[in-house]
């Protein structure tokens, strides 16, 4: 998608524009990141299983899938302003009902109006990033839509938990900053640009809401199939650490110090963040074959903290891990782009994010149900295990995948 200038010459009526949206960005990730430092204090407070957490992160994921789903291409109609300003409004709703939960019913309801946020603002932010960004820095949209969901997660996780384990009211700050937050950011779409060609309805017209189409081209099927094993490891691993791992954490450390749990989540998130930017100019299927790499090592050294116990071997084991995450994503992301020609291209995104979002959630409540019965260390060790054969089986695949690559010519 090209960029269009929204105003008369120059670049400077794009800037703010893109700042707006790239906080936006930032700021729905941060959300989404926030409760995974209260989950602990949920389950202490309102008695809930490890399994019941699991099953409230899944739920965001999922809300999150059918909202791109439904509503991913709505901006190209409505135009990228009026549906950033309807993902907002469901953002601040879902933050007030966070704010107010007094048990699972209200969480369960925050992390469904939550997704849909998201998954209705994806789209429109997406592109927008793409239409407003600096003419001297056309790369910098594509850099932001990369780098930005890891550096909210990041900052959500660690921030989330110096208010929890500090604050007051711990189970209603976090969100009513954010309420006040995306208010401003709310202020700052309405005054922003828009960026979508051709995007006023006509008075009168009808709203049409369209699925996206759910499609991958039959002569790209088997380099799918190889690179979408890198996604659901990658997505297994970040489900299982948003919703289980500051628990794990907490478990290891032996402390009841909630800003360990938040941590966690940002450490893992930082290193993600660090490896896309460092690898940002890297082959494609170099950058994945590196992330495989990484996140073998860092699995291997989480089941050596597991088996000794050690909450320092934890540390550097999730650091770790989070670099070959990020590398991981980023690589098999911009490979996986690569497989359809650019009018075929939303639908075989939408076939990305339909794995992404099951890896996130599905492996996740069965760790929570299994955690249940064995115990969460025990459970930890399990999944660790079998998300490493399926990093093995991804790591071998994509090495022949790129010798191959290599052998036809292409620079993917």
């Amino acid at each position: 998608m090209q960029p269009s200038a929204p105003g008369a010459g120059g670049t400077e009526p794009r800037r703010p524009g893109f700042r707006v949206v790239g906080a936006v960005l930032v700021l729905l990730m941060l959300s989404s990141s926030v409760p995974s430092a209260l989950y602990v204090l949920y389950q202490q407070r309102w008695d809930l299983s490890s399994g019941t957490i699991t099953v409230v992160f899944a739920l965001y994921a999922v809300t999150v899938l059918a909202g791109l789903l439904l509503f991913g291409s709505l901006s190209d109609t409505l135009g990228r302003r009026p549906v950033l300003a309807a993902g907002l409004v469901l953002a601040i709703a879902s933050m007030g009902l966070f704010a107010a939960a007094r048990g699972l019913a209200w969480l369960l309801a925050a992390r469904a109006v939550q997704g849909l946020a998201v998954g209705l603002a994806t789209g429109a932010m997406g592109a927008a990033l793409l239409e407003l960004a600096p003419r001297s820095r056309p790369a910098l949209g594509a850099q932001v839509n990369s780098a930005g969901p890891t550096v909210g997660i990041g900052l959500g996780g660690i921030g989330a938990g110096l208010l929890v384990q500090y604050g007051p009211a711990p189970t209603a700050l976090s969100y009513l900053l954010l309420i006040g937050a995306f208010a401003l950011c709310l202020a700052g779409v309405a005054r922003m640009p828009e960026s979508a060609p051709g995007a006023v309805p006509r008075p009168g017209g009808r709203l049409r809401v369209t699925p996206h189409r759910i499609r991958v081209p039959a002569t790209a099927r088997g380099r799918f199939a190889v690179l979408i094993l890198t996604i659901v490891a990658v997505w297994s691993v970040g489900g299982f650490y948003l919703s289980l791992g500051p628990h794990l954490a907490l478990s290891l450390l032996e402390t009841t110090n909630y800003l360990v749990g938040g941590a966690t989540v940002a450490l893992l998130a930082g290193a993600a963040t660090a490896a896309q930017l460092l690898l940002g100019g890297t082959a494609a299927l170099r950058t994945a074959v590196l992330g495989l790499t990484g996140l073998l090592a860092g699995l291997a050294l989480v089941l050596l903290a597991l088996g000794l116990g050690s909450a320092p071997v934890f540390l550097i084991a999730t650091a770790v891990l989070g670099s070959g995450w990020g590398a991981a994503f980023l690589g098999s992301f911009r490979a996986l782009s690569a497989l359809a020609d650019p009018e075929h291209r939303g639908e075989l995104t939408a076939a990305v994010y339909v794995f992404a979002y099951l890896a996130m959630s599905v492996p996740a409540v069965l760790a929570g149900l299994l955690t249940n019965v064995h115990g969460l260390h025990r459970t930890s060790v399990g999944f660790m295990a079998v998300v490493a054969a399926v990093c093995a089986v991804a790591l071998l695949a994509t090495l022949r995948l790129a010798a191959r690559t290599r052998a036809e010519g292409s620079t993917v």
